[in-house]
């Protein structure tokens, strides 16, 4: 595994066409762990095996990439990375994106989950630990935009759980909570029942028949969900709040992103009792299967599950998930690396990163 972290290995496995999926629709796959702290970005290299980048970012959680721009929430910062190549330029010689991080917002330690980019290029983020979504702010820690109805008042409590955000026109449209508590961590009592998907504009309650759901999506005309505590990605029907069960992944379901009609599915190991004693694991055993720390490749238009990959070891849990269309290989500069010192870019320079390891 590439990168910074040093401690217990972790052994990756794949399904056996993986890397020829990746590199014949031209598309890469980031991964957030808090549990590790890591960003993980995996693509084909060019001589066919798989890249799996590794790069430390304490308590890394939410995630919105493209082919030019990540933005990845951190423990007390919103960090943005931009990628510095020139189009038809490499990196170390197989690498067609190099993202550097260069811009840290701080927000204290917010607990932010998910993160999204809206109108005009704000960032809006789902703010736990208040309870409501929110913005940057330039000079205080966030600006808040939106709460639950339910929610009484803006306070450090994490009352509900709010955790996953959808966007629709540059605008949050959807939003995902453990419950609808109002008391201080009153989500932990709610975890087998009681989850919500909640209309941002007009604070009606899509459905409240989930479990810990999480990463509601807007994608091919519909409104897709996580229920996370049962295992199942799931379409929602918006007017009617009706539930489709379309794909089974074995494990705790956080982190969901679409492209065409592909969907990729992260998935955690059971961790604590957050995470044990949910109707999720009765699903498992009655698949006679065992829980997984991975991601699944899954076709929306029939539930098959087409590629995967699996981490055993070190990484048990990962949060975010993001396609990354348009980009084969990429890698990104770590806090910690030396390059993050050395590597300087001019927007005109004609040079590459690296001094000489970019070609053109």
């Amino acid at each position: 595994m590439r990168g910074e972290a040093k401690a217990e290995p972790t052994k990756i496995s794949a399904s056996r066409g993986l890397v020829d999926w990746l590199a014949t629709h031209r598309i890469s796959i980031a991964l957030t762990s808090y549990q590790t702290g890591q960003l993980m970005l995996i693509g084909a290299l060019p001589r066919g095996s798989l890249s799996v980048y590794q790069r430390n970012f304490v308590r890394a959680m939410g995630l919105c990439a493209d082919a030019q721009r990540i933005y990845l929430s951190a423990i007390a910062q919103v960090w943005r990375l931009d990628n510095v190549l020139k189009q038809g330029q490499v990196a170390n010689k197989q690498f067609d994106r190099l993202y550097v991080p260069r811009n840290a917002q701080t927000t204290g330690d917010l607990d932010i989950h998910e993160i999204a980019v809206g109108e005009g290029g704000s960032v809006v983020f789902v703010n736990t630990k208040y309870s409501c979504l929110a913005t940057l702010d330039p000079v205080h820690s966030f600006k808040p935009l939106w709460r639950p109805r339910f929610i009484g008042n803006l306070a450090p409590e994490d009352r509900c759980h709010l955790n996953g955000l959808a966007m629709r026109d540059g605008r949050p449209k959807f939003v995902t909570a453990v419950s609808r508590s109002d008391v201080v961590d009153g989500w932990r009592e709610r975890r087998h029942e009681g989850g919500v998907i909640i209309d941002v504009e007009t604070n009606r309650i899509v459905t409240e028949d989930l479990s810990m759901p999480h990463s509601p999506r807007l994608a091919n005309g519909k409104l897709w969900v996580l229920d996370s505590g049962r295992g199942y990605l799931c379409r929602v029907d918006e007017a009617s709040g009706k539930i489709e069960r379309v794909a089974f992944c074995p494990g705790f379901l956080r982190g969901l992103s679409f492209w065409r009609h592909f969907a990729l599915v992260a998935t955690s190991l059971p961790r604590d009792s957050s995470f044990r004693g949910l109707e999720l694991d009765d699903n498992i055993k009655a698949r006679d299967g065992e829980p997984r720390c991975g991601a699944f490749i899954v076709d929306t238009r029939n539930g098959d599950i087409l590629h995967w990959i699996r981490f055993d070891g070190a990484v048990r849990e990962l949060f975010d998930a993001a396609f990354i269309p348009g980009v084969r290989a990429p890698m990104c500069v770590g806090l910690a690396s030396p390059e993050f010192r050395t590597l300087i870019t001019m927007p005109d320079d004609g040079g590459a990163p690296f001094a000489g390891d970019a070609e053109d």
